[in-house]
């Protein structure tokens, strides 16, 4: 078939087959390097403080992992000077009695440690469990709920799509190696209520269009049903895109985790909902037959 630049047919297959490169590569990613775990999930101490506020963090954080010999995330705590640091677990087996605090105070002796708490690996492999669980119990109501308002030819395609974008944003923190915590899982709990949007408007647009006119093809309903939902949806993402952008360039470095993951979340939700959404349903032979309504018989 030769690809038409005006067809909406065309590009609906076109942008199919470039989402399945995309799980493909994003599953490979996630085999071969794995998620690189935060300390929510492996465990860790975390330690804050305060210090004179003229040490940027950059430089902190170059000499705490110069002295503890691991990578160190440190966050501004509100005022200048008030500094989060969060450590890798804690050996029992090592002698060594060098911690953050310690390695502060050798470049400023007058800091003050206003909290120190630890997260023990076991609390950490329940975290990484539980937050499982909750993915896995949130993609089966999702497929009841799914089921239950459309014929199952149409709902098979929300809910890859679903799939699609949950595997995006994992593949994205696979290949990049971004530290994984309770917030990005946050996020991406809020990429399977967003995608979830969108394809439900595009599907309750198809079968209202596959019983208003079930003399049409229904590529010619898909497309007609993009067409119609489209402005929607570009306001509806590039209002929210905004909003994440803005928490990604101001909320500091904590959110940038849940920023990324909610931003890559909701583009690929928009093309799922499309690329995904609406060929699928092709593929597995949805017609207008299947929404029509019995009809009553006169017998009693």
């Amino acid at each position: 078939m030769r690809f038409d630049i005006r067809s909406m047919t065309h590009w609906r297959y076109l942008t199919a087959a470039f989402s399945i490169l995309l799980t493909v590569a994003a599953l490979l990613a996630l085999g071969i390097r794995g998620l690189n775990w935060g300390m929510d999930f492996t465990g860790g101490v975390i330690t804050e403080v305060k210090m004179d506020a003229q040490y940027s963090g950059l430089d902190l954080t170059s000499r705490l992992e110069q002295g503890l010999g691991q990578t160190v995330s440190l966050v501004q705590a509100g005022e200048p000077g008030r500094w989060l640091i969060r450590t890798g677990p804690v050996d029992p087996q090592a002698s060594s009695d060098v911690t953050a605090l310690s390695v502060l105070q050798q470049i400023d002796p007058d800091v003050q440690l206003i909290a120190s708490s630890v997260v023990g690996a076991q609390v950490g492999q329940e975290l990484a469990e539980t937050g499982g669980v909750a993915v896995l119990f949130s993609m089966l109501a999702i497929l009841f709920y799914l089921w239950y308002r459309f014929e199952w030819r149409l709902a098979s395609g929300a809910l890859l799509a679903l799939l699609h974008d949950v595997i995006m944003v994992l593949g994205l923190f696979a290949v990049t190696q971004m530290e994984f915590n309770l917030t990005v899982l946050a996020a991406v709990l809020a990429v399977v209520g967003y995608s979830l949007n969108d394809s439900i408007v595009l599907s309750d647009r198809i079968r209202e269009l596959l019983l208003a006119k079930p003399d049409w093809l229904l590529a010619k309903i898909n497309d007609t049903a993009v067409k119609q939902t489209f402005a929607r949806t570009m306001v509806t993402s590039g209002t929210t895109l905004t909003t994440v952008a803005a928490v990604w360039i101001f909320a500091g470095a904590s959110l940038h985790g849940f920023a990324i993951a909610l931003f890559v979340g909701i583009i690929s939700g928009t093309w799922s909902s499309i690329a995904i959404g609406t060929v699928l349903p092709e593929m597995a032979g949805l017609t207008p037959e299947h929404y029509r309504p019995e009809p009553i018989p006169d017998l009693p």
